[in-house]
């Protein structure tokens, strides 16, 4: 996946798109993202647009926009915001309620350990280690 300059995306590059970021902030990381036009098509763009829509829309909208950079880069905006927004909200409403949130936490923790102590009697009677 590249990033918003055409490296692995990575955060360490600083070239990624925040999962939580608000509109404006994807707007401003859209636009800044590296155009390479010799195949008419900004390849950064649609390798991001990929993972919103599928090949036969982009292949629609690529086509009807060929050339027009700045108007693929504002769907690849609109996308990402319509993804993002109820992440964001999600997220918002969560932090609103700290005791709610520790609770699925706690819960999310117990069933996980529930889980992996059944796997490790698996193992440790595979491996010869049970001592009851």
């Amino acid at each position: 996946m590249p990033g918003t300059d055409g490296q692995k995306m990575s955060k360490s590059y600083g070239n990624t798109i925040p999962l939580f970021a608000t509109d404006e902030e994807i707007k401003k990381t859209v636009m800044s993202i590296v155009t390479d036009s010799s195949s008419g098509i900004p390849k950064n763009v649609y390798e991001i647009h990929k993972l919103l829509r599928t090949e036969a829309e982009l292949a629609l909208l690529y086509q009807e926009k060929a050339g027009k950079y700045k108007d693929l880069k504002e769907a690849l905006i609109l996308d990402l915001q319509n993804f993002i927004r109820p992440l964001r909200e999600k997220r918002e409403s969560l932090s609103k309620n700290r005791d709610h949130l520790i609770d699925i936490l706690k819960k999310g923790g117990q069933k996980a350990n529930t889980k992996a102590e059944a796997k490790m009697e698996i193992v440790r009677a595979k491996i010869g280690t049970k001592l009851y």
